[in-house]
């Protein structure tokens, strides 16, 4: 993979709006897409009023730092609840202690920087909803944790 310098105005990043469920939504720009880079994605995050972007989740292999731009939050953590807004800096590490969940809880579009550390192949896991998702490698799968098997079964 070859590396170049990047620069780009955020808004001239193209949009990538996404909203296929009534409490998630977001417009995402991407400035570090993935494919384009080994260890590292950077994109630009909308969310409207009322929404998150993603579920309440952690990675195993992903670490996210989030700097918030502009509007207001709640975010969800092991630890519970509390409100972020512009200016602060959030990090989550890769594992169960860095889940988290970010609701717009303001009037305003809460937009933040997503900084994340990739590797190959993540597993993320919904501890609410009890799913876990594999992603990278060609891999972009959703499974409900109760179906788990055996290791030999059907060989």
């Amino acid at each position: 993979m070859k590396s170049t310098v990047r620069h780009a105005r955020a808004g001239d990043l193209p949009e990538k709006h996404k909203a296929e469920h009534p409490d998630y939504e977001y417009t995402r720009r991407d400035f570090v897409p993935r494919g384009s880079s080994e260890h590292t994605l950077v994109s630009i995050y909308e969310i409207p009023p009322g929404k998150a972007a993603y579920p309440y989740h952690y990675h195993h292999k992903v670490e996210e730092t989030f700097y918030i731009l502009r509007g207001e939050g709640t975010l969800k953590t092991p630890d519970g609840e509390k409100s972020v807004r512009a200016g602060d800096l959030l990090f989550f590490p890769a594992n169960e202690g860095g889940a988290h969940k970010l609701t717009n809880t303001g009037t305003d579009t809460l937009a933040y920087i997503d900084f994340d550390v990739i590797h190959g192949l993540d597993a993320a896991v919904y501890p609410d909803s009890g799913k876990i998702g594999i992603w990278g490698k060609g891999i972009n799968r959703v499974y409900r944790t109760e179906d788990d098997t055996e290791y030999y079964e059907g060989e």
